[in-house]
Formats: C-alpha cells, sequence, structure tokens
C-alpha cells in the first residue's frame, strides 16, 4: 500500500516516517509540508543516510497521483480542506488533527466554522479498542488527542460503575513535545527547565471531547473537570482520574476484563510512569479504590499512542491489515 505524509515538518510528521520506513506493508511515496523544495535529511537531520526522498509542496492531486492513503499531520483547519480534496480523489486519510473527532457542532462551538459538513459525519474515531469494526470499514479516520487517548482508555470501562451525577476529575500531565515544534515563550527552556505549571484548567479543548466520546460509547453524561500540565520533559503522558464509584467493586477484575484482548493496553500493578511507555504503541493503566473513592492512573508516549503509531494502527485497520504491522513493541527514545 503507498502511502502520502502530509505535515511532514513537525513532531508528529517525523514519527510517521520514522516508523513507515520499517513497515512490511506500507511503502512512503510522498512527503510534503506547506513549502517543499528540500530534501527531507535536510528537514530532519536525523534521518541523514536512512531515507532519501523530496519534500514536496503539499498538492492532493499529487497525492493520487502516488498514494492510496495519506496521513495528515496538519493543524486543525488546515486539514480538513485537504483531507476534503482527498477524500473527494478516493484516498484514504488518517487525520491526526481535530477536525473529524468530534460532533459538528461540538466542534464549531470549540474550534470553528468547519468547511467539510459532508465527511465530517463519515469520520470514524480512532480509538481501536473501542471503535475497530467501524476503522475497518472506514475511509477517514480522526486520530485522537494524546489527552482523550490516555484519559478515555483509563475511563471507560469504570463508566458504568461511577455513582451518576457527580463529577469527574482528571489531573493530566504532558512533556513539551505535545505543545508542537512553534517556538513559544511557554516551550523557553528557560521557562520549562525545573518549573511545571497547570494551563487552560476546564477550558482545554480535550475536555468535550472526553465528554463526548463517553456519551457516545457508554451513553451516560459527565461532567468532566479536566486540568492539563506542562511538565519539563520531551515526551511522555500520565493521567490521574478522580472518581466515586456506586459501590465498593473489584476494580481490578474490571479493568482486566475490560482490556483481555488488547494487545497495546497493559495492566500495571502499581502506579504507572512515563519511562515505561516511552518509544511504544502501549498505554499502561493502574487502578486502586478506597472505599467508593475511585483512582486511575494511565500512562502513553503523547507522541506515538497518543498520535503517530496510534496513527499507523489505524491505517493498519483501514486497509486490512493486522492493528500490530509495523508498530514497534519499543524503539530508543533518547
Amino acid at each position: 500500500m503507498n502511502v502520502a505524509i502530509i505535515g511532514a515538518s513537525g513532531y508528529t510528521g517525523l514519527e510517521l516516517i520514522k516508523i513507515l520506513i520499517n513497515h512490511p506493508k506500507f511503502d512512503i511515496k510522498y512527503i510534503a509540508n506547506s513549502s517543499g523544495e528540500q530534501n527531507v535529511q535536510e528537514l530532519h537531520p536525523c534521518l541523514k543516510n536512512v531515507i532519501n526522498m523530496e519534500v514536496s509542496k503539499a498538492d492532493a492531486k499529487e497525492v493520487k497521483k502516488v498514494a492510496d492513503l495519506a496521513f495528515l499531520a496538519l493543524p486543525h483547519k488546515t486539514s480538513m480542506s485537504f483531507a476534503k480534496e482527498l477524500l473527494d480523489l478516493g484516498v484514504k486519510v488518517v487525520d491526526l488533527s481535530a477536525d473529524y473527532r468530534l460532533e459538528l457542532d461540538t466542534y464549531e462551538e470549540h474550534y470553528c466554522a468547519h468547511e467539510d459538513k459532508r465527511h465530517i459525519k463519515d469520520s470514524v474515531y480512532g480509538l481501536p479498542e473501542y471503535f475497530e469494526n467501524e476503522i475497518k470499514k472506514s475511509n477517514l479516520v480522526a486520530n485522537p488527542g494524546c489527552y482523550p487517548t490516555a484519559s478515555l482508555l483509563a475511563l471507560l470501562p469504570f463508566i458504568d460503575y461511577i455513582q451518576e451525577e457527580t463529577q469527574i476529575f482528571i489531573d493530566a500531565k504532558s512533556g513539551v513535545s505535545g505543545a508542537g515544534k512553534k517556538l513559544s515563550e511557554v516551550a523557553h527552556f528557560v521557562n520549562l527547565n525545573e518549573n511545571t505549571h497547570a494551563y487552560n484548567p476546564f477550558k482545554h479543548r480535550h475536555m468535550p471531547e472526553i465528554e463526548e466520546k463517553i456519551k457516545i460509547i457508554k451513553d451516560k453524561k459527565f461532567q468532566i473537570n479536566f486540568v492539563p500540565h506542562l511538565l519539563p520533559v520531551t515526551r511522555g503522558m500520565l493521567i490521574s482520574v478522580y472518581a466515586t464509584l456506586k459501590d465498593e467493586i473489584n476494580v481490578d477484575e474490571i479493568l482486566d476484563k475490560a482490556y483481555v484482548d488488547s494487545e497495546f493496553v497493559r495492566i500495571r500493578k502499581a502506579p504507572v510512569d512515563l519511562k515505561s511507555v516511552a518509544g511504544t504503541n502501549f498505554c499502561d493503566i493502574y487502578v486502586a479504590r478506597n472505599g467508593k473513592a475511585l483512582f486511575i492512573n494511565s500512562s502513553i508516549d503523547n507522541l506515538l499512542r497518543g498520535a503517530s503509531s496510534q496513527a499507523v494502527v489505524n491505517a493498519n485497520l483501514m486497509c486490512g491489515f493486522e492493528e500490530s504491522e509495523g508498530i514497534p513493541k519499543i524503539a530508543y527514545v533518547p
């Protein structure tokens, strides 16, 4: 299967290239960004003597000539206009932006007016543990955000057991690569080194994404109180969920049963950490309770399970391959 990577300049674009150059079924035929006119080895020096390919200026018609599926690692709003062209040309799309993750009204409330109302209704949310069958039939998969991926995988097994009309609190911490490659004062080394802070408490755009997917998957409505923090580390994500149970249940048994057949979810018997998932597609989850008080702890690599490796898993499913095809069990991450 010939594939294209659009938006190759950023961290997730680089991670896609690193996975796909060793993929046994996908062959990279087209790499693009907004400007083109350079070799991918110049764009990402770590790829010198690894892959020799020109970076093109993104053009949907050129993608159609050489590829059957495209990964879009583009900002929201930019992505939807490009995805619309590709889909109309018959190219499958895995979109890593937020443009197709939400229902139309929710998206427009928290982002901007949507330019592709025709395709958004056909998109499938790319959380394989819960939408595998739908992903297999789809031509457009919306890759989840990193915060929602780690939060939903932790929380969904317990939704039926959480006391209704109570609030759920999610304390989330991410490595600075989650803020993207664009320079900013917040990500400046002097500001971030040996420091950490919360940002957008109760206002982050991933909060409605988590609430909406709980409603769709479990048909239950909960108020999610989501507070993200920025950590002075390059990559990794740590989620702590706090909720109130209806009864004093066996939480370990529920978690084990939920993911007994899930290749990329690992159940831990002690609180999770960042280094154990760095360079992997795994989500590690730990659960504990104190009476009816519930604590769930999860961790992922925000650039991989929270973006690029999950995108490749979704592409595998869309194309009829095994979900683990070409996904490294563990990779060296500096």
